[in-house]
């Protein structure tokens, strides 16, 4: 049966979250605030005690388990932040947790959740995805006789994660224009949006998901939850194929709207709260703060009160370089072009002149064409309304351009590998993989290859995820495009064919 809205209500208010969880500060964001003209706070679930709201959840339905069931020991499915819930509140508990884990999670995740639930806590690896880490714990959990600790579609978890709200309202008495959740499986918002509407409802609660991971922001649209077929690995905290059946219904009945960001805009979000709290926040963590900003932009908003939620701190300090290269897109400071101009003595002298005050900030270029010459080239700006002006400039110059701003294979790979056109390169075909960072994948990935089909280009760079995508070039005769597609549904990994990409065209393909 369902819980009613009143039962919500004292399932949060009743709530066992305190005995590891700490109310959480509300801070106010000067930086943010002077340049949205609205008041943002910040809830800093980021300084809990796992660096993530997660352990609220965790700990609350753990509480409520029977004397037998803590006993017998509970299971859950995690690759990170709920793990580290789960493990905190079972040595606090003095219960057993089995924790089954990707064997894709990094070893930073897995020692800490070792570390935050000591002897209580073992750790399978299992599967290379959360899907199939928690196929596993349910067998495992069955075979066991133990209590599954779901990480969002559960009652309890739902009614802990509710005390967010709770704290907000206590801490800020005025009004308040919306508050701003992150999203994946729905169980941060489903307690919020419950809790706030039953006391607050004037308050808009708005969701917030990336673009490539918003199973949720679907399901409302078609009234149905719809299953993704691959999530988006950036942000991991919410990367959820498909949202819960209780957290759907509550979001159905009580969340205003559902905002997509995407990834410049997320990285742009993490540097934003450095500027203001100098700390840093993982992906997930910044949902909420990127879609603040959109709303507030679209909105036109002035002088309102928002809130959003800073949800967690868990981020691998080797993403922080993927974070810094893509903050500048992000927040509109800077913008990508791929230029073509006349391979002579002077054209670069004469395309500096074109931009007038704005600074280049990258530049790349190698010969490769006798009377052409093609560059991948980065500009300064003040503010996305600034490419357009910039791209007439260019173009009143003379010279072809292709604004590359919005193309992820550009700003993932392309921008590392400009260096002419490969006449050798006959019958290439372009893919872009994504593969799980851990030992054997390449070679597994290579073992499958036909040797027939000669690899013509590659580009990998760790950016401290869970997954890496490579670009990989293959030469693939006509006659062989049968084969080459059988290889690639055998392979198992999630591919995308990027050789009509207009920038790969344009800077490395030789047609």
């Amino acid at each position: 049966m369902p819980v009613s809205n009143h039962d919500y209500l004292r399932r949060i208010l009743t709530a066992r979250v305190y005995d590891v969880a700490r109310e959480s500060e509300l801070d106010f964001a000067p930086n943010l605030s002077a340049r949205l003209n609205n008041r943002l706070y910040l809830k800093r679930e980021d300084n809990q005690p796992v660096f993530s709201f997660k352990l609220r959840g965790a700990y609350n339905k753990m509480a409520q388990l029977s004397k037998d069931q803590l006993a017998r020991g509970v299971f859950a499915a995690s690759a990170g932040n709920h793990a580290q819930g789960v493990a905190l509140a079972a040595r606090r508990l003095g219960t057993r947790a089995v924790i089954v884990m990707p064997v894709t999670t990094p070893e930073v995740k897995i020692d800490a959740v070792r570390a935050h639930g000591g002897a209580a806590v073992e750790v399978v690896l299992a599967g290379e995805s959360y899907s199939d880490a928690y196929r596993a714990a349910i067998e495992l959990g069955a075979a066991r006789g133990l209590t599954l600790v779901h990480p969002f579609d559960d009652a309890d978890v739902i009614a802990g994660q509710g005390t967010v709200a709770m704290e907000i309202l206590r801490q800020h008495q005025g009004a308040i224009h919306a508050i701003f959740v992150p999203v994946g499986g729905g169980g941060l918002i489903a307690g919020i949006a419950a809790y706030v509407k039953a006391v607050r409802p004037e308050i808009r609660i708005i969701g917030v998901q990336t673009e490539d991971s918003d199973a949720m922001a679907r399901s409302l649209d078609a009234g149905r939850r719809v299953e993704l077929t691959e999530v988006g690995l950036f942000s991991d905290g919410t990367a959820v194929k498909l949202a819960g059946e209780e957290t759907f219904r509550l979001c159905r009945e009580h969340v205003d709207e559902i905002l997509r960001v995407d990834t410049d805009a997320l990285c742009a979000a993490i540097k934003d709260v450095f500027a203001d709290t100098r700390s840093m926040l993982e992906p997930a963590g910044a949902l909420a703060i990127a879609g603040a900003k959109q709303y507030a932009v679209r909105e036109n908003l002035r002088n309102q009160t928002l809130v959003a939620i800073a949800s967690g701190a868990n981020l691998n300090f080797d993403r922080l370089r993927f974070v810094a290269e893509r903050a500048e897109v992000g927040e509109a400071r800077e913008t990508l072009f791929a230029v073509t101009m006349p391979e002579e003595r002077g054209s670069f002298r004469r395309f500096c002149g074109l931009l007038g005050t704005h600074s280049i900030t990258e530049f790349n270029y190698r010969i490769g064409d006798p009377t052409h010459a093609r560059l991948f080239v980065g500009i300064q700006t003040r503010n996305k309304d600034e490419t357009a002006t910039i791209v007439s400039a260019i173009s009143a110059g003379g010279f072809e351009v292709l604004d590359l701003t919005h193309d992820e294979l550009a700003k993932l790979h392309l921008r590392h590998m400009v260096g002419g056109r490969a006449d050798l390169a006959h019958d290439e075909l372009l893919y872009q993989f994504d593969f799980p960072e851990r030992p054997g994948a390449l070679a597994r990935f290579l073992n499958a290859l036909d040797p027939a089909w000669n690899i013509s280009l590659f580009h990998y760079r760790n950016h401290g995820a869970d997954y890496a995508r490579i670009l990989v070039g293959i030469q693939v005769p006509p006659q062989d495009r049968p084969a080459f597609t059988d290889f690639l549904a055998r392979l198992g990994y999630t591919y995308r064919n990027e050789s009509e990409n207009p920038a790969y065209r344009l800077l490395l393909r030789a047609d």
